[in-house]
């Protein structure tokens, strides 16, 4: 799609982030907790293993990046896999 609307003044980008604390994540969290008997925290702690900063990526900050790739300092990006993954691709 960004090389169809590369002349169009249109950009087409994939943004791949990591673990994004969700209700969808947390239920997940929750059912292998249990299903696993151990605590929220645990669990958390484990899937957070492979992002370098520990954290859960914020949804507002993947909404900043989608308003940043919006803007028009943004115009020659297009046809790129952008990752907010908290250093998970570094690692």
């Amino acid at each position: 799609m960004a090389l169809e609307t590369a002349n169009d003044n249109l950009t087409c980008n994939g943004i791949c982030p990591g673990w994004v604390m969700t209700p969808l994540v947390q239920k997940q969290i929750d059912d292998r907790a249990k299903k696993e008997g151990k605590d929220d925290k645990t669990v958390k702690s484990e899937l957070l293993e492979k992002q370098a900063v520990k954290q859960f990526v914020k949804p507002e900050d993947i909404a900043g990046y989608i308003v940043f790739l919006c803007g028009l300092h943004s115009s020659s990006i297009t046809g790129a896999t952008l990752t907010i993954d908290g250093g998970w691709t570094a690692e």
